[in-house]
């Protein structure tokens, strides 16, 4: 006889949001759940089934065979709930509306507010719910519909996806005026990667430079990590490490902070950003216009 599966939505938008992440932990984050919650209903989705839905390992996690074809089954779950809570939404004018924004460090922090600010004051009834995210994670929950709109890095792999040019955001060394390196107009990652650094306390910019110093075979000796660029940029302008920051945000500290800013020459360290939503996806009109925003070219 065959076990009965006993799985609710929550379940099945945990089980996604951690195939989709590769992690329990941003998978949990994703769907509003503690690490513990999260780990303890994958547990008893397993034990409901009597079969093994995740592979678990250092790296993070991956659907077993029998996951992968749970996955499919709750991506056709959650589309037709989708559409269901669309149409309707349709019906339920007048209602707050939330739109699901995903994107990366120096999106939210450089370019977002100015962005936003006129739109969400122009839409009263409108809220984004705004996550950082990585921007390979960012094009997943897009796929995945754990976002509505994302603005991530157009290296990444962004088939399946609608994009539109958004910004171009390119990172810097900043350190102090009397530098060895200040003079210089570019200088690679591979020149500064062993000199003491100040770093940023979490996000998908520390993650993205952790990342490349790994491909090199190098761990960053991080002295502190700090809030803020701006944080950052007093740090470094005093000698106390150097610091990796978006070039607007070094234009920003220059006005207080007496930094040099060298830009990073790595191919890597200039990043094209792009707003994106699942390609062919029909979004309801508060989304649309948000979207249709973000996209216009500047001064528009």
């Amino acid at each position: 006889m065959l076990p009965r599966m006993r799985f609710d939505l929550t379940d099945l938008r945990l089980f996604l949001a951690v195939v989709d992440a590769g992690s329990i932990t941003h998978g949990a984050a994703d769907v509003g759940l503690s690490l513990p919650a999260a780990s303890e209903r994958l547990r008893d989705m397993e034990a409901a089934g009597d079969i093994k839905l995740l592979e678990r390992g250092r790296r993070g996690v991956r659907p077993t065979p029998a996951g992968e074809a749970l996955a499919h089954h709750a991506r056709l779950i959650q589309r037709q709930v989708a559409q269901m809570q669309g149409e309707l939404g349709e019906h339920a004018s007048g209602l707050r509306a939330t739109v699901r924004l995903a994107a990366n460090t120096a999106a939210i922090t450089e370019f977002l507010p100015e962005r936003l600010a006129a739109w969400m004051a122009a839409h009263p009834r409108i809220d984004i719910d705004l996550k950082e995210r990585q921007s390979t994670e960012i094009a997943r929950a897009i796929a995945a519909r754990l976002a509505d709109i994302g603005i991530l890095s157009d290296a990444v792999d962004t088939t399946g996806l609608e994009l539109r040019p958004f910004a171009v955001d390119r990172l810097v060394m900043v350190g102090p005026r009397d530098h060895a390196l200040a003079g210089q107009k570019r200088v690679s990652f591979a020149d500064i990667a062993h000199d003491p650094f100040i770093g940023l306390a979490g996000g998908a910019l520390q993650d993205h430079i952790d990342i490349q110093a790994a491909r090199m075979g190098i761990r960053l000796k991080l002295r502190m990590r700090m809030r803020s660029f701006d944080g950052i940029c007093r740090m470094a302008a005093e000698g106390a490490g150097l610091g990796i920051v978006p070039e607007t945000a070094a234009r920003r500290c220059g006005r207080f902070a007496k930094i040099a800013a060298v830009r990073l020459g790595d191919d890597w360290a200039t990043r094209r950003l792009a707003v994106c939503i699942r390609s062919g996806e029909v979004l309801a009109a508060p989304m649309r216009d948000l979207f249709e925003h973000l996209a216009a070219p500047r001064g528009q």
